[in-house]
């Protein structure tokens, strides 16, 4: 892992995401929204607070949409907006949000754009949000996911969904890249198990509490543990270098790890 920097701030609210499908847990489908998402935050100097995966379970949806919209999060939400017996996500927010299901004019229009009379009667179907919701237009297909309270839905295929999230984030959230430098950096450790190093992690989160330690073992031909921090840039150079001189004093070889 080594060393990297990606830019954050303090008062930048969580970011989540929901994989929603039950061919994802069920193996049909390989998920590609985690690596993706994390890889389109990181572009703008963010970062991925937490992800939840989710079947296509109304009441466990509502649920889970009931406890993010109340809080200040930023949420994707990937899967389910279809309107085949197998799709919950829409009717699932709206009862989040003790709303109703209404149809939306613009949607509505962006799907005739796209398909002229064979948007009757079915595809029309995808124009009904939850009430409040606005557009996130699809660049693929024009069926647009919606939005609503900083929840972002849209549909679980990758090459629609990915770009949607990318608009969505430029066209929202750009006052928010590139804020502080937030350091992520690491060392290798030979022949210590995590047991003899607790007390040194332990003493290092405690005098810098606003850090991550990490700790990563490897069960190769040689014990190893990749010790690090992630935090702010001159925090975690100071708690680094702290942690190299306990390292020295305990008796262990270290290695610096490429950046």
């Amino acid at each position: 892992m080594g060393s990297g920097t990606l830019v954050m701030s303090k008062d930048i609210p969580n970011i989540g995401i929901y994989v929603i499908g039950d061919e994802i847990l069920s193996g049909k489908r390989q998920d590609a929204h985690l690596s993706k998402a994390i890889e389109i935050l990181k572009k703008r100097g963010l970062q991925l607070g937490w992800a939840e995966y989710l079947g296509d379970d109304p009441a466990r949806l509502v649920g889970s949409f009931k406890r993010s919209l109340a809080t200040n999060d930023i949420v994707f939400s990937f899967g389910g907006i279809g309107a085949t017996p197998d799709d919950f996500t829409r009717q699932s927010a709206a009862a989040a949000l003790n709303v109703t299901i209404e149809r939306h004019v613009a949607a509505v229009a962006e799907i005739e754009a796209q398909f002229g009379e064979a948007a009757y009667p079915k595809r029309v179907l995808m124009a009904d949000f939850p009430k409040g919701s606005d557009l996130i237009p699809n660049p693929v297909n024009r069926v647009a996911g919606f939005s609503i309270k900083q929840h972002y839905f849209m549909p679980g295929f990758p090459q629609m969904a990915h770009p949607m999230m990318e608009w969505v984030l430029d066209t929202h959230y750009q006052h928010l890249f590139n804020q502080t430098i937030i350091s992520e950096s690491s060392i290798l450790v030979m022949d210590a198990g995590e047991s003899s190093l607790l007390d040194l992690m332990n003493e290092v989160t405690d005098k810098y509490p606003t850090l991550k330690l990490f700790s990563l073992p490897h069960l190769d031909a040689r014990r190893t543990i990749e010790l690090g921090m992630k935090g702010d840039l001159k925090l975690v150079a100071q708690a680094l270098l702290e942690i190299k001189t306990r390292i020295n004093k305990l008796g262990y070889s270290w290695t610096e790890l490429p950046k």
